[in-house]
This record gives structure tokens, sequence and C-alpha cells, in this order.
């Protein structure tokens, strides 16, 4: 066999096959009712302590959906989003700002379910948090004038707190870039490792989730050793999302485990993730976001 001739003989078939795929999506002939349910959650710095911490909320889905259920903690925010957007993952929790760029690239995308947070050291308790630009207590550096030329620690350029808001809001107010603000940036991957960069002296400061920053410091004597100088308005916590091309009954499902599921394992996760209860929401609780793109 002529292996090149059959090679361009695959390429229209394939084009076709794409082509017949990419319709059925556009039109919305048939629905999506996958044999599995991947959901993933965007990384905040230990992997492991964030597949346990959702388990719980697995074990409801694959008792409620009747179907195999998987999660997947990837490096990246990116990689959550293109997962969704591949239909490699079905559902998934995002932070705000990566919501919004998936929703753009995607309307069909959608939000359903939050959670209050329970108060904490940084905030009230609501389904809401802020970015914080955190410094080490004994560093000097006491409001945002001293902490110009310094090193900065930024978590994802997809993270709202940790990017984001920093980028637009602090900027804003600061009237110059970060660029131009600080001597040196850096992205780190998640909040614990922004934190831990400051704390061990790898960077000056950081911008960090108000919720994370809880999470990755709970020892009283370490909160000591943290100052934080700067603090944004509120905004909405990470909204848990689905693809919308996913057959109806399928949605309802899911609707149904987060927002009227009132059992030991959604009890359990929302424990893990310092959560008081489930909420119900929409695209437009995140238009604040979306404002300061």
């Amino acid at each position: 066999m002529n292996i090149a001739r059959s090679r361009r003989s695959l390429v229209p078939l394939l084009l076709l096959g794409w082509l017949w795929l990419h319709a059925g999506a556009v039109t919305g002939a048939e629905c999506e009712n996958p044999a599995m349910l991947r959901i993933s959650i965007i990384p905040s710095g230990d992997l492991k302590k964030d597949m346990l911490a959702h388990q719980p909320l697995v074990q409801e889905l694959r008792a409620a959906l009747g179907i195999p259920v998987e999660i997947y903690v990837p490096p990246s925010y990116g990689a959550v989003v293109e997962g969704l957007l591949s239909g490699a993952i079905q559902l998934a929790r995002l932070g705000p700002a990566s919501y919004v760029a998936a929703k753009k690239a995607d309307p069909q995308l959608t939000a359903f379910a939050s959670f209050e947070h329970k108060a904490n050291a940084y905030q009230q308790a609501g389904a809401f948090y802020h970015s914080l630009l955190i410094v080490r207590a004994d560093s000097g550096i006491g409001n945002i004038a001293a902490v110009r030329g310094k090193r900065l620690a930024l978590v994802d350029p997809q993270s709202t707190s940790g990017a984001l808001i920093p980028r637009h809001v602090f900027a804003r107010q600061a009237g110059q870039p970060l660029e131009s603000y600080f001597g040196q940036i850096g992205y780190t991957g998640s909040h614990v490792q922004s934190v831990s960069r400051v704390l061990d002296g790898r960077a000056d400061a950081a911008f960090v989730g108000s919720v994370n920053l809880a999470a990755a410091i709970t020892d009283p004597a370490a909160m000591q050793k943290v100052r934080v100088i700067w603090r944004s308005q509120a905004f909405p916590l990470d909204p848990f999302v689905y693809r919308g091309q996913l057959c109806e009954g399928l949605k309802k499902k899911i609707r149904s485990v987060f927002l009227k599921g009132d059992g030991a394992r959604q009890a359990a996760v929302l424990e893990n993730i310092d959560g008081v209860r489930f909420v119900p929401i929409s695209d437009q609780d995140y238009q604040a976001v979306r404002d300061i793109y």
C-alpha cells in the first residue's frame, strides 16, 4: 500500500467528520450524554488535597447520575478551560476570571452554582472574596508606597485575585502598570506557592485571594507573619459550571446534587472547602469581573 496516498485519502474523510460534528454542535441536533462524566477544578497548590476535598462531591455525582465520574486536577487554570471547551471535561469549578474567559469562547457554558464561605481571619462570611496584597510582617513594608520596586508574585495569568484584579484594579489605583510599579514580577502557579514565596523571602509581596490565604495559613502563629497592605472590593466566589451542550436531563441531575442535596456527602465537601451552603448563580453574577477586563 502507498502510505502517502493512504494518508492523503484520509484527509477528506477526517475533514468531513469534523464538519459533521461541528454542524451537530451548532444546530443542537443532538445533546451530549457522556458515558462518563469528568469534573475538574482549578489548582490551588496542593493537588492531592484538592482531589481529596472534592471526593465526596464525586461520590454524590456518581450516585445521582448513575455513571462513572472522574476528577482531574490539571497543572494550570488554562488547562481546565481548554478541557471544557474541547469537551474532554463536562463539569468544572473555575475561578471567576477563567469562567468569564471560557464563557466568551463558548457562550453555551453555564454557571449554575457557587457557595457561601465561612468567615475567616481575612474576610466575612458570604459568597464573595477579596484580592489581597500581602507582605511579611517583619519586612518593614507597611503600605503600597513602600512596596514600589519590590519583587512581586502573581498566581496565574487567568487567576482573578492573583492576576486580573491586580493588573486592572490595583494598577489603576496605583496609576501605572504592575511592570512599572514593581521591580520584578513572576508567576507561581498557585496561591499556596505565592504565600510560600513571601514567607520564605523569595518574593517581597504577593496578590492572593482572601479565601486562599485563610486556607494556606491556619496556624495563628503563622498568621502573625503576614501583613495585608491592600484589599480589593468584594468579588463573587468560584462558579461551578457545566457544558451547555449536555442533555437537559443530565444538567438537571447535576444541579440537584449541588442545590437540592443535603446529605452527608454534600456536608463533607462543604466542610472541606470551608463552605456553608451551595447557592444558585447565573452569568450575570460575574458581570463585575467581566467589567474590569
